[in-house]
């Protein structure tokens, strides 16, 4: 017998009529009766004395219904229990963009070598300040937040990993420059960048402050939202970037790119592990691992 048969014998008898267990369930009459007349049919009984003007169980009704209660009962213990089990086996991880291109790949990677058989990974790009607020919102089990603003972190618990340095790269095929350089040396080269908020968007500002310039001094300014094609876009030489010095490890590598600082400017950027205070998930623990073992081996 389908539950979902059951289910509506259970309201017939509780508001003693077709129509309004109809109601209740958002269905038609038409189809509550037919699922009782299924049951009925598979019970080689009625179910239900239809000579009053409210429906009554019969007999077998009863005993239908002792049982169909107990089956709804049972099924929606079951339902409560696996969504326990999915919610432990579940785990959401929050990030930068920029972390997730630079070392999310190698952390997942790693991590599914060990615990290949794990599902339920979730993994979300945003900027810090709504990491934080998801954190908050129970939105993350864990997350890597990168300072380019003052947060109020003081109700999770926190952990410093490895930071990284914001740095302006350049084509060679631009021509020669030093490494260090004053800001105005960069204001004529077009500089490709994402949208105002964004976390290098915010450090940039903010470093411009400290030397008394601002960003409107930039000549000319190329809005991406994709951290790739800026990447692309300075290694032909079209113009520089002010970007997280992880993200361009392997162009600097090769040397498709190179790096300058400015005199005055703060290059260096706190990185932090964050968590709720509770108990975490047994994937979000295992994750964790995986991070710091991988930043002890950098």
């Amino acid at each position: 017998m389908e539950i979902l048969n059951l289910r509506t014998l259970v309201e017939v008898a509780a508001v003693g009529s077709i129509s309004g267990a109809a109601d209740k369930l958002c269905v038609t009459q038409s189809a509550v009766s037919r699922r009782i007349k299924t049951l009925e049919d598979q019970c080689g009984h009625g179910l239900l004395d239809r000579s009053g003007v409210r429906l009554t169980l019969t007999e077998w009704g009863h005993v239908v219904l002792e049982q169909a209660k107990k089956m709804i009962a049972l099924q929606d213990e079951l339902q409560a229990s696996l969504k326990q089990v999915e919610e432990k086996e579940s785990f959401a991880f929050g990030c930068t963009p920029a972390f997730g291109i630079a070392h999310l790949p190698k952390l997942l990677e790693r991590f599914m070598l060990t615990h290949g058989q794990v599902s339920g990974l979730k993994f979300i790009f945003d900027m810090p300040d709504k990491i934080a607020a998801g954190l908050s919102d129970g939105c993350f089990d864990l997350a890597i937040i990168e300072h380019c603003q003052c947060l109020d972190l003081s109700g999770f618990k926190t952990t410093e990993l490895r930071g990284d340095d914001m740095i302006f790269v350049r084509s060679p095929k631009l021509g020669e420059m030093p490494e260090q350089v004053d800001i105005e040396q960069l204001f004529p080269i077009p500089l490709y960048g994402r949208q105002e908020g964004c976390c290098s968007r915010i450090f940039l500002e903010k470093n411009l402050e400290f030397v008394g310039r601002k960003f409107a001094d930039f000549r000319k300014f190329i809005l991406y939202d994709d951290l790739h094609l800026i990447v692309d876009a300075v290694v032909n030489g079209s113009g520089i970037a002010f970007i997280s010095s992880d993200v361009v490890a392997e162009p600097l590598k090769r040397g498709d790119l190179q790096a300058h600082t400015v005199n005055g400017f703060v290059h260096s950027r706190k990185r932090t592990l964050v968590e709720n205070l509770s108990p975490s998930p047994a994937l979000a623990n295992l994750f964790r691992q995986t991070l710091f073992d991988y930043f002890s081996e950098l």
